[in-house]
């Protein structure tokens, strides 16, 4: 309990630097936003096993030629949630996240892949299991989503890392879709945020066992603490990111920074994992934001 509210009070301090950081600054931060979203989407596809490397999504986003086969689902896989992805960062401003609006979303993400389950809940008898979990009865979807956006809400005193992080472990235990949970329980996460004043987070590939782990921590017994890690990071990673960029400092890799600072490369990629320094991952790589001389 003590580490999230540390972290949750690390949070609220990057925050009030970028909201000083980004005044006057809208187009800028508008690109770096723009830059990420192939990011956010091989990320979140290949969570789902996709076979979509970064670079690939990127051609695909701007209609570059692939140098090989990929499925016609793959590609509107990446399309779909890019437009999902640019969507949510006007639109959770101007509109509060209901069921209607997560229907939407699905709709969104799913259309040209699964038309007939594109915008609906799972019903009759569409049963899903992820793992050893058999996600709860249809007929108990829209009672359960309720609940959580109803609890979501009546907690809006507690700490966004706690909140953040139960809601999106309640949406994938329900697991209200056919196709696409990951995926849309994802996109939920960052329009709350952004809904809330916060930026939005990119939980990363490579830290898909540990976000696993979340989800059985929490079939187990009901626990959050592996989620509410995850989001932490991840949202004091995109602080980090969204500053090094606001705050006019020279970028640089951590392992240039290791060897002018003379410290371990791999001291510093276990402080960057941990995020107690201002170290951030862009398109794979750790970087660090340093005075310019």
């Amino acid at each position: 309990m003590v580490r999230v509210i540390s972290v949750f009070n690390k949070i609220q301090s990057l925050r009030e630097r970028y909201y000083k950081a980004v005044i006057g600054k809208d187009a800028l931060i508008k690109l770096v936003s723009e830059a990420e979203v192939a990011e956010q989407v091989y990320n979140s596809n290949a969570i789902e096993n996709s076979t979509l490397t970064l670079e690939e999504t990127e051609k695909i986003l701007l209609q570059i030629e692939l140098d090989r086969y990929v499925s016609e689902r793959e590609i509107f896989e990446a399309k779909n949630l890019a437009r999902v992805v640019s969507y949510i960062d006007t639109r959770a401003k101007e509109r509060e996240l209901t069921l209607e609006m997560i229907l939407s979303l699905h709709k969104m993400l799913i259309s040209n892949i699964r038309d007939d389950i594109a915008g609906r809940f799972r019903k009759d008898k569409e049963y899903v299991r992820v793992g050893s979990h058999i996600a709860p009865a249809p007929q108990e979807v829209v009672g359960r989503l309720e609940k959580m956006l109803a609890e979501y809400n009546a907690t809006s005193h507690e700490n966004i890392i706690k909140r953040i992080a139960r809601l999106h472990l309640v949406f994938e235990y329900t697991h209200p879709f056919v196709d696409g949970n990951g995926r849309i329980g994802r996109v939920i996460n960052n329009y709350l945020l952004i809904r809330e004043g916060f930026v939005p987070v990119n939980i990363k590939f490579i830290d898909r066992k540990m976000y696993y782990e979340a989800f059985n921590e929490f079939d187990k017994n009901g626990a959050t603490k592996i989620m509410e890690e995850i989001v932490g990071k991840s949202l004091t990673n995109s602080y980090h990111k969204r500053l090094a960029y606001l705050e006019g400092v020279e970028i640089i890799t951590l392992a240039e920074y290791g060897k002018k600072s003379k410290i371990s490369h791999s001291n510093l990629i276990n402080k960057a994992s941990r995020q107690t320094i201002e170290a951030f991952l862009e398109k794979g790589v750790w970087k660090i934001g340093i005075p310019k001389r």
